[in-house]
Formats: C-alpha cells, structure tokens, sequence
C-alpha cells in the first residue's frame, strides 16, 4: 500500500482518515482541496488541475483524500488501494453544518490557502444528493479497479482499519 486513494461523501471523514493513515504509514499525504482550489474560491483551470494532479501521480507513494469525479479513473489507474467511505448521508450532512459553523471564515489544514470556511447552499445540495448522484459513478468505477479496495460504513471500521497500523511510521 503505497498509493492510497481515499473517495467518500464529503463529512465522510476522508480528511481525517488521510491525515491519521499518513501519520501510522509514513505515506506522504495531499488534499486535493488544496491542488484545485485558489485563493477566493477561485477553481484551478481545468488544464492546471490536471497537471498538478499529474505530478503527484507520478510519485512512488501518496494518500490522496477528495472526490473530483472528473479524475476519478486517472486517479485509480496511478492507485494500488481505493478506500472508499460510505457513511449515512445525515452523519456526513451534521459533520458538513458542524464544520461550518465551528470553522467559519476560518482556513481548514486540508484546504487551500485563501478559501475559508463558509456555508454554501450548492455543497449542502452535493452533499444530499451525493449517494443518488455521485457514489453509483465512483462505484462502476471501482468495479474495474484492480488494486485492493477497502469499504468503510461506520466510525467503528474505520477505527479498526486504523489500528491494523503501527501508530509509528
């Protein structure tokens, strides 16, 4: 396990899953909210997004922690391991309003610098909608991937799943 992708609603948890799987394995860890966003909530070109994404692909390890449908198959074709977190829509839908309200205006670590914390009625949407919308897609496509794959449902397997690591890297 040396390219680790990590894919789920966001208020999934997938941030701090990343952030506590690169602390047990050593793996080098990148938010993808910080390759595609600009400061201001400005979206990266789609020509830059791609390049970026591309450089790190290229390295021999990483966790990567977002969605971005667009890049999902470019993503799993660099991957070994795919985890993907599904949990209820109404736990991810609390964390996303917690988050909001306890970090706003306020710059998260796995976000990029000049995007603070704000409520935004189109990712509440996202957010709703994502197990209807967005998660057959990410499914279909993890029916083809070939690395080993990993399906996380409760804060309880992905503590599991955390303690089959060594808390050292």
């Amino acid at each position: 396990m040396q390219r680790v992708l990590i894919l789920g609603c966001p208020g999934s948890g997938k941030s701090t899953l990343a952030r506590e799987l690169a602390e047990r394995t050593g793996l080098p860890l990148v938010h993808l909210d910080q390759l595609y966003w600009r400061p201001g909530w400005v979206e990266a070109s789609k020509e830059e997004w791609r390049t970026r994404l591309a450089e790190v692909l290229v390295q021999p390890a990483w966790i990567l922690d977002g969605n971005y449908g667009a890049t999902i198959s470019m993503r799993l074709e660099a991957a070994d391991t795919a985890i993907l977190l599904d949990l209820p829509t109404w736990l991810c839908l609390f964390r996303v309003f917690r988050r909001s309200v306890l970090g706003w205006g306020r710059i998260r670590s796995d976000m990029a610098e000049g995007c603070p914390e704000r409520f935004d009625l189109q990712f509440i949407r996202y957010v709703l909608n994502f197990r209807r919308a967005k998660l057959p897609k990410v499914l279909t496509q993890l029916r083809v991937f070939r690395g080993q794959q990993v399906v996380l449902q409760t804060q309880a397997q992905m503590r599991q799943f955390l303690q089959s690591f060594s808390q050292e890297a």
